[in-house]
């Protein structure tokens, strides 16, 4: 046997095999002998066995069958079902008439003549025979879907005034539809086929959605078609996820830019949102992506501008007034910095520094003050130690001090221009960062700058200097010192 002939039957066989993992049985009544005939079961019949060969299930079709020949089409499927064992998927479709008698829903073949109620599980096919098919393969999975009870056939024998379908009660790993809900009749519908087959073979088509999600839609569907007459009703005991048609895997390039656009998009942050578009103009997120900065933009332009501060009064607050005299009850560089924290120009500031100074020679002599631990007071000594040594030693305009850093050197105005060291945005693409500067990332200016260092002089302030930063940590203790001398 040639490699090509081995192969192709290899292929034919898996091919094959993959179809018999899913079996279906639809029936199609329309042409009744003795009852009113309907329209269009046959063509839904037809509809829904060609959907249902394009999403790969094995189909056996029946056209306007008699009772013998319902019957034996059930009693193959059981056995089909049972022969290709647990993992295959069981559906069953049946349109045309039906009713209920005694709480049990009997579904009619085209040869039906009945005169008395007593005689319909002689001359129906009780839906609950597909049920016991179906439950004796002991199959994962399986689907009943009826679009049945369209109108009663029976109006002139009393027993048959319960109109519809009863529900049945679902077997685990079952999934049961009907196109109206339990007690109501379903319509047949002015076009070619119902309303509810035609949302059907609509939706499992669909790439990726689950069975539910399926169901709900052509209920959706349904009840807009119909103006509200119509609502088809489901009942489930699936044990497991199902999938019409399994949604295509992502490639790479596109589940990373899924990943990235699902991170910017929480942010509405207009320069990041810029940053995925310049990365990835072409992926399917990109209208979004658009749409969103131009809202955003728009937020920004129409906000209110923000007030202008009070003035300042003359004279400490009663605010101000305490925090200092809380401060001289019991003196710490801990207690001084808090209030210089509060009222940096404040009246009683030169004051404090020359406290603070006073205290920090003599840390013996320097008690830590309530509710602040040493090592915080450690950390505020060290910081007003640092600033005494260099009074204003930096400037917006000066070269930084930071030997074997990249900054060293460069005036904090040249830093505008610089480029980051490392991604300011967890995995951003390489080219999205390097030759981008952070003045155009963060939207740099000097007063900006000078807010965020004035940060760094309180408590939470120097423990941030810890956490890395794209232009390396020295950076942040060189903003401190700037923002000490008041970012002259």
């Amino acid at each position: 046997m040639s490699t090509f002939l081995f192969l192709a039957m290899s292929l034919l066989w898996v091919t094959v095999a993959h179809a018999q993992d899913r079996l279906a049985l639809v029936i199609g009544n329309s042409n009744y002998s003795s009852v009113s005939p309907l329209d269009n079961p046959t063509r839904d019949a037809q509809l829904i066995a060609t959907t249902l060969q394009s999403i790969d299930f094995e189909v056996t079709l029946l056209i306007d069958a008699t009772q013998e020949q319902m019957n034996r089409a059930l009693s193959q499927f059981g056995r089909s079902l049972r022969e290709k064992g647990p993992d295959t998927t069981g559906l069953f479709y049946y349109a045309g008439h039906g009713v209920q008698s005694f709480g049990s829903n009997y579904l009619l073949p085209v040869d039906v003549s009945l005169r008395d109620a007593a005689d319909l599980d002689l001359e129906g096919v009780e839906a609950q025979s597909v049920l016991r098919q179906m439950a004796s393969a002991r199959n994962r999975t399986n689907f009943v879907i009826l679009d049945a009870c369209r109108n009663n056939p029976f109006e002139n024998i009393a027993e048959f005034d319960d109109p519809g379908l009863a529900e049945m009660k679902a077997p685990t790993g079952t999934f049961l539809a009907y196109a109206t809900a339990p007690g109501a009749v379903a319509l047949d519908g002015t076009g070619q086929n119902s309303p509810f087959t035609t949302a059907l073979a609509q939706e499992m088509v669909k790439p990726g959605l689950a069975v539910e999600q399926v169901f709900k839609q052509v209920r959706v569907s349904v009840l807009d078609k119909t103006a509200g007459q119509q609502t088809p009703w489901d009942t489930s005991s699936l044990t497991s996820n199902f999938q019409f048609v399994n949604a295509p895997a992502e490639d790479p390039e596109a589940l990373a830019a899924r990943q990235l656009w699902e991170s910017v998009q929480a942010t509405r942050d207009p320069v990041q949102i810029m940053l995925f578009l310049r990365g990835y103009p072409g992926s399917v997120h990109a209208n979004e992506a658009r749409e969103l900065l131009a809202a955003v933009i728009e937020e920004e332009l129409t906000s209110p501008e923000p007030q202008a501060p009070a003035a300042v009064t003359a004279g400490p607050s009663a605010e101000e007034q305490q925090l200092f005299e809380t401060a001289q009850s019991n003196p710490t560089v801990a207690g001084y910095q808090a209030y210089l924290d509060s009222y940096p120009t404040g009246t009683f500031a030169e004051f404090a520094k020359q406290e603070i100074a006073a205290l920090s020679t003599n840390t013996g002599a320097d008690p830590v003050g309530e509710g602040v631990t040493e090592e915080e007071e450690n950390i505020e000594v060290a910081a007003v130690q640092e600033r005494a040594a260099a009074p204003n030693a930096v400037t917006f305009g000066g070269p930084l001090q930071a030997p074997g850093s990249p900054i060293d050197g460069v005036s904090i105005a040249d830093l505008f221009d610089m480029s980051p060291q490392f991604p300011p945005i967890p995995e951003l693409p390489e080219e999205l960062w390097k030759s981008a500067t952070c003045a155009s990332c963060h939207e740099w200016n000097r007063d900006r700058l000078c807010e965020q260092s004035n940060n760094y002089l309180t408590l939470s302030g120097q423990k941030s200097l810890e956490k890395p930063h794209p232009f390396d940590g020295a950076l942040k203790r060189n903003l401190r010192q700037w923002a000490a001398g008041g970012c002259q």
